[in-house]
């Protein structure tokens, strides 16, 4: 019998986010709003960015300075590496 396809779920993962830097400048999101704390307690926010109607749920740059890194273009990101909440569209 043939061999399942993998499901488009799958397909999609397969590039991975190798790099996970993550723009998280409040200065770049509206619509901020707390929906709860991980568990080492970093607040965790539902938002979206300006001129985007996408809503994404993570945690913002300022709270988190020690997992934060200036861009070259002046707004900070965050690496999700080094946190346990998970930024992701929602």
């Amino acid at each position: 019998s043939p061999s399942p396809s993998p499901s488009p779920k799958n397909s999609s993962q397969a590039g991975g986010s190798f790099n996970k830097l993550g723009f998280s400048d409040i200065r770049l999101k509206e619509n901020v709003e707390l929906i709860g704390k991980s568990p080492s307690n970093i607040n965790i926010y539902k938002f979206n960015y300006k001129d985007n109607p996408m809503t994404y749920q993570g945690a913002m740059a300022h709270e988190v300075p020690w997992a934060s890194v200036k861009h070259s273009n002046g707004y900070m990101m965050i690496d999700y590496n080094q946190i346990d909440v998970d930024f992701k569209k929602i």
